[in-house]
């Protein structure tokens, strides 16, 4: 995600980098090469130009004159003013009603239906609602069919009329069953067209005149850059619509449309989504998704998605075998499971700063545990349990069972035993010796 933009953002710092201080010829160099950045990533000239002009004010004044990390300075300043162009702020997301009344717009393929679903099962599973999705789309059987198959696979209610040709209709019918069923949220998944047209446009327009929704959401697919940005306007300007919704982020986006749009419609971006999975749905915040194109990682996000995982009770359990030493394959096959349900692995390592940049070209796959868990399910639970009566003829059928070599076992048992006494050595480290523990009283 925003990889190319990255690398040529980090370019141009380098002309600033290593100065002893910002000068106008220094900061002209990075500033053009700033600029030329941002409209390869198909971010529209004016805006470019109109970032790079408060970037330059910014950067020639008296506080920043008398730093004495100017490269730092350019960094952080560049950092505001992307997070200030992408919104400044996550937004709130409105799912006050009886019930709210959710209705989802875009083009024919920008991923709303798929969106429609993950919206679903992120209000079902991390905000305790009970929602409703709306098939309303009536010119693709095939969209119908999309949903019910995405609500069977969260576990959420689909209305559909098959039959009907009127969304209007579709849509009261709909409300009026969630209120019957006692669903407090209604997803209304809408038709798309290639291209904007009077009749979509029409029919988006009539379904919001009728129910009045409490939120409005363009989904906008994210690889198709300034293009997504001009439709979301067309739309805006049609639906009036409270949000953005960025779909398909893991593709190879130059990132022109989430850089672009909160200022060409001035709606904020409420979601992002990666994959197709229905838990890849993230809230968009501006000040981490800056971070993440400048190359600083995201800290605060890596832990949010650990924390969702964290089992309280499970998490002292394993506290306990760790300082007693038991820690076994067995709990180590769990610990890979929850890494896994994070999300997409690259993902994952790309919010850790300095890592991104690092394995950029490596081929990272969700499958990267899948040899590690074939070792571990070929010992018995006794095996996992107790890794030191792990013998040599144990190991042979361990190897075989798992379709791996005896060398790559013999290596993993090495890994894992080494990462057991770096546990123990930790778990015997006085508080204040552990590194980065020692200031903690001195707050």
């Amino acid at each position: 995600m925003f990889q190319n933009l990255s690398e040529r953002l980090e370019s141009a710092f380098k002309n600033i980098k290593g100065q002893a201080r910002i000068t106008d010829l220094n900061i002209a160099n990075t500033v053009k090469d700033i600029r030329r950045a941002l409209v390869d990533a198909d971010v529209n000239y004016k805006i470019a130009k109109e970032f790079t002009d408060k970037v330059k004010e910014k950067a020639l004044g008296a506080k920043v004159l008398l730093s004495v990390n100017p490269g730092q300075q350019m960094v952080k300043i560049v950092q505001d003013e992307l997070t200030e162009l992408m919104g400044g702020q996550a937004s709130d997301f409105n799912t006050n009603g009886n019930p709210a009344i959710i209705l989802i717009a875009g083009l024919q393929g920008s991923g709303k239906t798929t969106f429609s679903g993950k919206l679903a099962n992120y209000l079902k599973t991390k905000k305790g609602k009970s929602p409703l999705l709306v098939a309303a789309d009536i010119y693709r059987p095939a969209a119908i069919d999309q949903l019910e198959v995405l609500g069977g696979q969260i576990g959420v209610d689909v209305y559909s009329e098959r039959e009907n040709k009127n969304a209007v209709e579709i849509v009261q019918h709909a409300i009026k069953e969630a209120k019957a069923k006692n669903k407090n949220v209604v997803i209304i998944d809408t038709a798309g067209r290639l291209a904007v047209d009077e009749i979509m446009m029409n029919e988006v327009a009539n379904i919001k005149a009728a129910v009045v929704p409490q939120e409005i959401l363009f989904v906008v697919d994210s690889m198709t850059g300034q293009d997504a940005v001009n439709t979301a306007a067309a739309f805006n300007e049609r639906l009036d619509f409270s949000g953005v919704v960025l779909t398909k982020l893991d593709g190879d986006t130059r990132g022109g449309a989430a850089l672009s749009i909160k200022y060409t419609v001035n709606k904020p971006i409420k979601f992002s989504s990666n994959g197709e999975k229905m838990d890849t749905l993230d809230v968009f915040y501006p000040d981490r998704m800056a971070q993440r194109i400048l190359g600083m990682g995201d800290i605060v996000s890596l832990v949010e998605k650990a924390q969702e995982q964290f089992d309280e009770a499970e998490a002292a359990k394993l506290e306990k075998k760790i300082k007693k030493n038991q820690f076994d394959f067995e709990d180590f096959k769990t610990q890979l499971q929850q890494i896994k349900k994070m999300g997409n692995l690259k993902d994952l390592m790309g919010m850790i700063p300095g890592v991104g940049k690092q394995i950029k070209d490596a081929d990272i796959n969700d499958d990267a545990f899948k040899g590690i868990e074939a070792l571990i399910n070929s010992m018995t639970m006794q095996e996992r349990r107790n890794p030191d009566i792990i013998n040599p003829s144990r190991k042979a059928r361990i190897a075989k069972g798992s379709g791996k070599d005896l060398a790559e076992l013999n290596q993993f048992i090495k890994q894992f035993e080494q990462m057991k006494g770096m546990m123990k050595m930790m778990n015997k480290m006085p508080m204040g010796k552990m590194p980065g523990m020692g200031m903690m009283g001195k707050r």
